[in-house]
């Protein structure tokens, strides 16, 4: 029994011992330090400064078209008879990239070119043939008229001789008559004579044959002098014709030479026709081959293969620029917008880049990229929201070298240092974060 006794009191003593060690009589004292600690840790928490911010998804781009993916389309309707590259091959600027054949029917003279030359120098021999005729032309002309003038002149002599002539002639006529008029006067008298038996019948005989013979004469003279002025009217009427005749001749050959020269402007037009056909040809030739517009990667092949028929107009490969500008287009909400201005400071997470990011504090996140707001859309996105581009701010956190087109971006654009509790007073309240410039937002306006 007193062995049992012993070993009760044993084990009594140690569970006493052992409670004295679990219940501390001073524990909650230190409970209420570590509270009030952690109390004092969230109120000065509270007043940290915290950078505001409004958060935007986007994209990466490029800050100029021409580096943007360009697509190679076919200028010609044509058929591929050859492939110099595949998909994924860099090229160089000029490097040939596929080849076409025509397959329209008009183009598929291999000579067509040569034979379109021919008749452009069979036309313009044409226009020498006509110019020829022109000049002849002007010659005929030139030697109708010398020959008129010199017919007008002939006669405008004769003119001339057959007025002295007719003057001449009227002369004799005058004199002609008075002849007559003394042979008449002489025939009477001596009629009277003869009656009276004064003279013989000889002497009489004699005076009729003068008496009939000066009217002979004076008939004679007269229808000499008439001759005279018909052929004097005869010649001045020979000057009209000759100058109506060559006149018609000159008409006629002038004509002949209109119809030339318009001949020479309607070969013009076809000579001028085929030059542009001959340098559309030969274009057109050149465009059979694809040529890469710069230095690029060859992605994006809509056609494959031999003999496939493409359209003109139709893409056919895509060349991605080897050397690019990057930017960053990023699509912010409406009432955000005008919490964004150019040169804001911007804040960027890639994808496929690790990133740890406290909005709040930008300088303590990891992974994060600078870029400057460089322009802001005026008019809404097809999804509603404007769009905002960003460049690198080489100056701060250089954008990664392994950066694609196309790659995902959030960005963090930001505003104002306030106070922990404020942004959370704002936040609960619904009000939108403080708007304000930028100091080199300022300058650059005032610039």
């Amino acid at each position: 029994m007193q062995l049992i006794d012993e070993k009760i009191k044993k084990e009594y003593e140690m569970s006493v011992g052992s409670s004295k060690h679990i219940y501390n009589s001073g524990y909650s004292r230190q409970m209420k330090m570590w509270g009030w600690i952690i109390v004092v840790m969230l109120a000065a928490l509270l007043f940290l400064p915290w950078t505001q911010n409004i958060r935007a998804a986007g994209s990466v781009t490029t800050l100029y078209q021409d580096q943007r993916p360009q697509e190679l389309n076919a200028i010609i309707p044509g058929r591929i008879i050859k492939w110099f590259v595949k998909e994924g091959d860099f090229v160089k600027r000029g490097d040939t990239i596929i080849q076409l054949a025509d397959v329209k029917d008009e183009y598929l003279d291999p000579k067509l070119v040569q034979r379109t030359e021919e008749q452009l120098e069979a036309k313009k021999q044409s226009i020498g043939f006509y110019n020829e005729k022109v000049e002849a032309t002007n010659s005929q002309i030139g030697a109708m008229e010398s020959s008129r003038e010199l017919k007008i002149s002939s006669l405008r002599n004769k003119i001339n001789q057959l007025q002295r002539k007719v003057q001449s002639d009227s002369a004799e006529w005058h004199a002609a008559k008075i002849d007559t008029d003394i042979a008449t006067v002489q025939y009477q008298r001596a009629k009277t004579l003869l009656d009276d038996g004064i003279i013989s019948l000889v002497d009489f005989e004699r005076r009729t044959g003068a008496y009939q013979k000066a009217i002979a004469n004076q008939t004679e003279k007269f229808n000499k002098y008439q001759n005279s002025k018909q052929e004097l009217v005869i010649t001045q009427i020979e000057i009209g014709n000759v100058q109506q005749e060559t006149a018609d001749k000159v008409f006629k050959a002038r004509g002949e030479q209109a119809g030339a020269q318009s001949e020479i402007a309607t070969t013009l037009g076809e000579v001028a026709k085929l030059e542009n056909q001959v340098q559309n040809y030969r274009i057109r030739g050149s465009q059979r081959w694809l040529i890469a517009p710069q230095d690029g990667q060859i992605t994006g092949a809509k056609k494959s293969g031999i003999n496939e028929i493409v359209k003109d107009g139709e893409m056919i490969v895509q060349v991605v620029p080897s050397d690019i500008d990057f930017a960053v287009e990023i699509f912010v909400k409406p009432m955000d917008l005008v919490l964004v201005d150019t040169g804001q400071l911007v804040r960027f997470t890639f994808d496929g880049f690790p990133a740890i990011v406290f909005s709040g504090w930008p300088g303590a996140s990891y992974g994060v990229f600078s870029g400057r707001v460089l322009a802001v859309e005026s008019n809404v996105n097809v999804n509603g929201k404007y769009r905002v581009l960003v460049i690198e701010d080489k100056n701060d956190r250089p954008w990664p070298k392994a950066l694609r087109m196309g790659t995902g971006a959030i960005g963090f654009a930001l505003l104002k240092d306030v106070p922990i509790w404020y942004e959370l007073w704002r936040n609960i309240n619904g009000f939108p974060p403080e708007y304000y410039k930028t100091a080199d937002a300022n300058k650059e306006e005032k610039k």
